[in-house]
């Protein structure tokens, strides 16, 4: 922000690189669990083995958590004075 940039690109800067691995591990992940999921399927009980509620709920709920963590602590930086965080470095 010292160096021009505003409060709405710092955060957006922010969000893409905490966001970046966390699409990245969902993709994979959803890509693993409908590997293993046919080898576990006779543990499941009352769900197929590529049920789809499950499949895009859970990282549904994954990304929204990991967005919201990476929210706050962004919206923390856009408040600090840039002046005050050189002082202090």
């Amino acid at each position: 922000m010292t160096l021009g940039a505003d409060a709405r690109e710092v955060m957006k800067l922010i969000l893409r690189q905490a966001m970046r691995p966390v699409l990245i591990g969902a993709v994979i992940g959803i890509g693993a669990c409908a590997g293993v999921s046919r080898i576990l399927s006779t543990m499941l009980f009352g769900l197929s083995a590529h049920d789809p509620v499950v499949f895009i709920v859970v990282p549904l709920c994954l990304i929204s958590i990991a967005l919201l963590a990476s929210y706050i602590p962004a919206r923390r930086a856009t408040k600090v004075d840039p002046m005050v965080a050189l002082r202090c470095e």
